[in-house]
């Protein structure tokens, strides 16, 4: 178990300060998430987001699917700007509220409108790294993303921790993946997360994501 140290600059600081006045705000509308306490937001959101910086190579094109309110695709862009981000949700409103923070933040992102499966299938191997944080079990996640990446890119999963890989190994020999490490850390309140980081070996086939929810009704 390591702690992450990110060093947070005054220009950083402001704009994650932006970040989090406008989510709070827009939050009462659209109920984008549940933590409303500025603390908690700093640390259960912004710190764990950026505590994938590590494990991203420099100058990847990333890709976020289930972005929700730009977790964590948002914070890590403004940590690393040698980043290229890609955000991607089924709820339009996450996506609107995503595009007018980019807005606000300065930062360049592209933004898709769409179910992951059907993103994943039109944008077959365009990236080096698909994030995702609290989106769904992890044999369910691989199979929405692994299309996604280049052969030899990488899936990063914000978890709490590297059990769910267990539940994996299937997916992984389907989809052409291999665990490649996981980092165990502490955020500063005391709570446990995970990163757990998959290769792409392989092309992935060509019947994979699944339509018509068969990810979730019938997991790999």
């Amino acid at each position: 178990m390591k702690d992450i140290v990110i060093h947070i600059d005054e220009n950083l600081r402001r704009k994650l300060d932006t970040y989090c006045e406008f989510l709070l705000e827009e939050n009462e509308k659209y109920n984008l998430t549940a933590i409303t306490n500025i603390d908690e937001v700093w640390c259960k959101h912004f710190e764990d987001s950026m505590a994938g910086a590590e494990v991203i190579p420099h100058g990847s094109s990333v890709c976020d699917i289930g972005c929700g309110a730009g977790f964590p695709s948002i914070p890590l862009k403004l940590l690393r700007d040698d980043l290229d981000i890609t955000l991607v949700d089924s709820l339009n409103k996450r996506i609107d509220f995503c595009r007018t923070l980019c807005s606000k933040l300065g930062i360049a992102a592209e933004f898709f409108h769409e179910r992951a499966e059907d993103f994943a299938r039109s944008h077959t191997e365009e990236f080096d790294v698909a994030v995702a944080r609290a989106v769904a079990p992890l044999n369910i996640l691989l199979e929405y993303t692994a299309r996604l990446v280049k052969v030899g890119g990488s899936i990063v999963a914000y978890k709490t921790d590297a059990s769910e890989a267990d539940n994996a190994a299937n997916a992984c020999r389907v989809l052409g993946l291999r665990l490649d490490t996981h980092v165990d850390f502490c955020l500063s309140d005391g709570s446990n997360r995970c990163l757990l980081v998959f290769v792409k070996t392989m092309h992935t086939p060509s019947q994979y994501p699944r339509g018509q929810n068969r990810p979730r009704k019938q997991p790999l």
